[in-house]
């Protein structure tokens, strides 16, 4: 799916047609275009400029919406100038959208395969609609298998679909939290602690990671021990992006820009520069 109809560098108008409440500080808007033309079309993975009129825009990863378009949604936590407006608007209330942006989950080198997701925190959102797409055509894949870790029991992301993906016996879901508090009774510690727990065929597997880069990194090393090659992982990278299209350079990761090269990549793409800490 592309929008090759669309100006990357004009935004258009869309209008807030649902806000739901996450956390205290994270929301999900439900946006809808306010003038004809061209849809804004996806897929999971990319992400799109999001444009508070009269403060900014930041780049914001697709966490649902429509297939064709009509409806896009992303998911945001209150950070700074730009985000915390976008967690204030309401209903109504309009925003400029460029996009979409860069690559996607490889879920046709998925076919057949067991898949593997591994997020944490807020990673899990650019995961979304990959899961839901999974589950659509269940048939086409092997064994679903999700890595989940949050701070807190009251930082899980998407709870209520967390719940009733839990329900689905075609997908294993694997929760853990940082620092417990009642009434968690689950796993304590990091998402590695949970690589262990799932029966993997190293050989017939392909793993999708996002979340902060410690936790990548190190699920990482375990998916590596379990037997999975550099080139069966698949990372979402996340920089500092201002123009989306590679010109400005500030997302720029050794050879790569992030926002036109990925953020999706092989991990064999970038494992040279992933583990040096200081980049």
């Amino acid at each position: 799916m592309s929008s090759a109809n669309l100006d990357p560098m004009l935004p258009q108008r869309y209008r807030v047609v649902h806000v739901q409440r996450e956390m205290h500080d994270t929301f999900t808007l439900e946006l809808a275009p306010v003038d004809a033309g061209p849809l804004c079309t996806y897929a999971g993975g990319q992400f799109n400029m999001l444009y508070v009129f009269g403060i900014g825009e930041i780049p914001i990863s697709i966490s649902g919406g429509s297939a064709n378009g009509e409806t896009l949604m992303h998911t945001t936590r209150a950070v700074g100038p730009v985000s915390k407006r976008l967690c204030e608007l309401s209903v109504g209330e309009m925003l400029g959208v460029r996009g979409p942006f860069g690559s996607r989950w490889p879920l046709e080198q998925a076919e057949g395969k067991d898949v593997v997701i591994a997020a944490g925190g807020l990673g899990l959102a650019p995961l979304r609609t990959t899961i839901y797409r999974i589950l659509a055509q269940r048939e086409r894949y092997k064994r679903l298998i999700l890595f989940y870790g949050a701070r807190t029991p009251d930082d899980i992301l998407y709870r209520r679909e967390l719940a009733r993906w839990s329900k689905q016996v075609d997908l294993e879901i694997l929760l853990t939290v940082d620092q417990a508090t009642p009434p968690w009774r689950g796993s304590v510690g990091v998402v590695t602690r949970l690589v262990p727990q799932a029966s993997l065929d190293p050989l017939n597997t392909i793993a999708f990671l996002c979340g902060p880069e410690v936790m990548m990194r190190f699920t990482i090393l375990e998916l590596m021990k379990r037997g999975l090659a550099a080139e069966q992982i698949y990372i979402s990278m996340e920089r500092n992006m201002k123009c989306a299209i590679g010109f400005c350079g500030h997302c720029q990761y050794g050879p790569e820009f992030i926002c036109k090269d990925g953020p999706v990549v092989q991990y064999s793409r970038v494992q040279a520069l992933f583990t040096k800490r200081e980049i």
